[in-house]
């Protein structure tokens, strides 16, 4: 077990935890989120290195605790001519090697007895791995992702979804105690997400895994550990059942919540009784019971309902088009083809209207982001653009529009604002309040950044938009706002994105990549294609009846109607069984 106990951590310009207290017990499945820069990574890095941090309260791990870790910034080795099994098998190999080194070094050692020690480390080191067996549990491995077919493939010539996938398999087949993951997830598409998920599932010792994505917290984990506002609350059981109790607990307390309210509101009433009295009527009686009035008024006001899991902020993202066009085609491919090392697209043809909106859907490496950068960018005869089309642009690669020795502030000083007041003001929908603003880019957490493109593409008020993997470190509640955003959108857009929710929840069609080929398909068609890979049947619209249900509650509690939102609350019990 792992244990976390009243740990504090500040930051010289924002303060991360206060006095968080949870534990991982063995063979927990343990999903960590929380909204963007909430201080995720950080937690993670002091559990792999906690002697680095200067850190109130306490961190209880055995010192013999190993620790396997999966970066969300992992990246492929161009360099590297080892096959994916060899790249696998590095572990193995190196024990193999050191044991062989080491019977070597015996027959002419004149101290036998250290080596007899640094020989039996070596052999229990090759033990903990499963040594014996390890190449058979490479291939069983290998086999429950679908990858085997990428087992004698050159490492260099993996895409970066299947890199990743091979990352997480090397660590666990390294058998830690605790295995670490920060948003593995990111950038994979459909298959390699599923693989992901049988590989998390498959799994059998101790997880932490940070993710938004919504696939893999509905599907892998037994236990949810939320840090929000510098407070931890823990929770086992699924995700489904978490959000569920959060949204339960959130009727409960608001409805406590007004009643409080409506009991300040009539004792501030007789306390301003008492001081208009106390004016023309001096009587020490009439004093002490202002005074008494006051303090009750003061013990109602500390007691009032706080609830940082409940009320969480979500951001406010508003696209608009200066210039709406008429139903034309604003976006014309005419046989474009691109390469690299091969050939990825080729005679590609599709033309976008001014109001569509498209989902490109096709396997990593296959170049979709090379495509869209070329819309951007319209220096391709093949690309034609309207003449009153005006295009904004979200990177996956958020360095591509965004500059890290930039403050926040300065980045937006080109994005049409002429001071920064106006960019405080603008930037408070989207959740940067404070001296957050006077930040270096290259501070901000990834979801951080992603954040800050969207603003920018909104307030370039452009009628044509380009996003490449937006949902990409989003936390689930700008996850929503996006999705919201996208539907009440006007103008035309085009989004590259493994988000099965994004896609089916806003978009009008995809374009999917076959055999180096794009085709048209409808919405209904890819529903059918994603259930028959992905997920039980009449999943997706099972989701869409819970989200109904829970906007249904949000309704009824801005109406204060509780007895509506508690006969809905049961309702949404019921759909929660479902899954």
């Amino acid at each position: 077990m792992i244990k976390v106990e009243r740990l504090s951590f500040s930051f010289p310009h924002k303060e991360l935890y206060n006095d968080i207290t949870f534990t991982l017990e063995e063979a927990q499945h343990c999903a960590f989120i929380g909204t963007s820069g909430s201080g995720k990574s950080t937690l993670i890095d002091i559990l792999m290195d906690p002697e680095k941090y200067l850190f109130d309260g306490k961190l209880e791990m055995d010192p013999g605790c190993t620790i396997g870790y999966v970066s969300q910034f992992s990246e492929l080795d161009n360099t590297k001519e080892t096959t994916v099994f060899e790249y696998i098998a590095e572990p193995f190999n190196n024990i193999q090697n050191e044991i062989a080194s080491i019977c070597t070094e015996m027959e002419t050692t004149s101290d036998m007895d250290a080596l007899l020690e640094k020989y039996q480390f070596a052999l229990d080191a090759f033990d903990a791995i499963g040594g014996d067996d390890y190449e058979s549990h490479i291939n069983k491995k290998l086999n429950l992702a679908g990858l085997m077919k990428l087992k004698d493939h050159k490492v260099s010539d993996l895409s970066g979804g299947e890199f990743k996938l091979i990352q997480v398999m090397k660590e666990m087949l390294n058998r830690p105690d605790l295995m670490i993951m920060d948003e593995p997830d990111v950038f994979l598409d459909f298959e390699n997400l599923n693989a992901l998920k049988k590989l998390i599932n498959g799994h059998k010792g101790m997880l932490l895994v940070v993710t938004h994505n919504r696939y893999l917290l509905n599907h892998c984990f037994n236990k949810i550990i939320h840090l929000e506002n510098t407070e931890i609350q823990e929770f086992d059981g699924r995700y489904l059942e978490y959000t569920f109790s959060l949204l339960q607990t959130k009727v409960e307390l608001q409805e406590i919540a007004v009643a409080e309210q409506e009991e300040i509101e009539r004792n501030d009433t007789i306390i301003n009784n008492l001081r208009v009295i106390a004016t023309y009527n001096s009587e020490a009686s009439r004093g002490r019971a202002l005074k008494a009035r006051v303090r009750f008024q003061e013990r109602l006001e500390a007691r009032r309902i706080k609830a940082p899991f409940v009320e969480i902020k979500q951001p406010t993202i508003s696209f608009g088009a200066d210039n709406l066009m008429e139903d034309t085609i604003v976006v014309n491919v005419n046989n474009y083809s691109v390469a690299f090392d091969e050939l990825l697209l080729d005679n590609v043809n599709f033309a976008i209207k001014s109001t569509d909106k498209v989902a490109i859907i096709g396997p990593n490496g296959t170049g979709k982001t090379t495509l869209l950068r070329d819309i951007f960018n319209n220096n391709q005869a093949s690309i034609e653009i309207h003449a009153d089309a005006k295009v904004a642009y979200l990177s996956q690669i958020q360095g591509e529009m965004l500059k890290d020795s930039n403050t926040i502030l300065e980045e937006f000083i080109d994005a049409g604002f002429n001071t920064y007041d106006e960019i405080r003001t603008y930037l408070l929908d989207y959740g940067f309040e404070g001296e957050i603003v006077n930040q270096k880019i290259k501070s901000l957490s990834g979801g951080e950044k992603n954040i800050l493109q969207l603003a920018k593409v909104a307030a370039s008020k452009a009628n044509v938009l380009l996003l490449d993997e937006p949902t990409s470190h989003l936390d689930t509640y700008t996850q929503l706002a996006l999705e919201k955003a996208i539907a009440e959108y006007q103008g035309a857009i085009v989004m590259i994105s493994h988000d099965f929710y994004s896609v089916v929840n806003g978009m009008d069609y995809v374009l999917i990549i076959e055999d180096k080929k794009i085709r048209k398909m409808s919405m209904h068609h890819f529903r059918e294609m994603i259930y028959a890979s992905h997920f039980d049947k009449d999943y997706l619209e099972k989701e869409q009846n819970k989200r109904s249900v829970e906007m249904k509650i949000e309704l009824a509690l801005k109406e204060t109607n509780f007895e509506l939102a508690k006969g809905l609350v049961d309702e949404l019990e019921g759909l929660i069984k479902l899954f």
